[in-house]
């Protein structure tokens, strides 16, 4: 009995040793810089967002926030790397509905998308468009989709990362249209041969849609999205389009690696939402077509939920297709 009572005593004075560490950790983080993970080469929407939050972070959590560009088979090396960093608050990832939703239908994962990170905040949310270069005939989205059906496999499209081919997918199976589609390695060659006639259309995000469109480089059919985009207010919704329940946005997000202590993963919590409060950050996130969901969107909690309801909904059509990471 007294080497019974000895070990429990030994186990308590464990466990409360561990958690005196944890929380002495807590509260004198963070003591360095911090690195954020960016699973896409530097200039694309996903690094100029890490790019804006970060700053943010950083005033409010008086440490730099270093970011480290992690290309490679369409975000889930960087993601993998993030996913097996020491959950101590030190790395942390940014990523989007295709790094952290689609890829685990598309890819064989070495990590487990919804059980390995841990959510911090949920940053921007960015609907689609269906563009198309400016000598396409179509006049409206519901004259292109009779054009499309008229002549199927005549028409090519610009499909890039496992986002884009789900949408061009998901167009397809709601419209019965069949599409020639020509793969890229990332969204500005494939806005480049639009803009040149190359191809005839793309499924892509505001960012990068929205300055082609102002300047008058390429034309937008519809904005997949509940309502108009106000800095696109002239882009019909499917739904006005005669595509009824047809969304699809392009959100960003912020994780920890699993185990990342709860004050931690709180204080950066804190952290994202001053940088997304801020007038500054919140101008040139909007500019570029980025909204900024309400802050009782940005908890972690609703990020998980968010994730894992996204998975649920695309899993099975990503699969559907045949959509493979490449």
């Amino acid at each position: 009995m007294n080497r019974n009572l000895s070990l429990r005593l030994a186990l308590a004075m464990l466990v409360v040793a561990s958690f005196s560490n944890d929380f002495a950790t807590a509260q004198t983080y963070p003591a360095r810089p911090i690195t954020l993970i960016v699973p896409f080469a530097a200039g694309g929407p996903t690094d100029t967002i890490a790019r804006i939050v970060s700053e943010g972070m950083r005033v409010s959590l008086g440490q730099p926030v270093i970011i480290e560009n992690v290309g490679g088979a369409d975000g889930s090396i960087a993601v993998g790397r993030a996913a097996r960093a020491a959950p101590d608050g030190y790395t942390i990832s940014i990523g989007n509905v295709a790094t952290h939703v689609l890829n685990g239908a598309a890819f064989s994962l070495s990590y487990d998308l919804l059980h390995d990170l841990a959510a911090i905040s949920l940053l921007t949310d960015a609907p689609a468009f269906i563009v198309a270069k400016n000598s396409v005939p179509a006049k409206d989205l519901m004259d292109l989709i009779v054009w499309l059906k008229a002549n199927p496999d005549k028409m090519s499209a610009g499909t890039f990362a496992t986002w884009g081919r789900l949408f061009g997918a998901y167009f397809q199976s709601s419209t019965g249209t069949r599409i020639q589609f020509v793969p890229y390695r990332g969204a500005a060659p494939a806005m480049q041969d639009l803009i040149a006639g190359h191809i005839d259309l793309m499924f892509d995000q505001a960012a990068n849609t929205l300055p082609q469109l102002r300047n008058g480089k390429i034309k937008a059919y519809a904005v997949a999205a509940k309502t108009r985009l106000a800095l696109a207010p002239d882009v019909v919704t499917m739904d006005e389009a005669g595509v009824p329940g047809f969304q699809l946005s392009v959100w960003h997000g912020l994780w920890a690696p699993k185990g990342t202590p709860q004050e931690i993963i709180a204080k950066l919590n804190s952290a994202v939402v001053d940088a997304l409060g801020s007038p500054a950050a919140r101008q040139k996130l909007v500019g570029l077509g980025q909204e900024i969901p309400a802050r009782d969107r940005q908890t972690p909690a609703a990020l998980g939920a968010y994730q894992k309801a996204e998975a649920d909904k695309w899993w099975p059509i990503v699969k559907a297709a045949n959509i493979r990471g490449e």
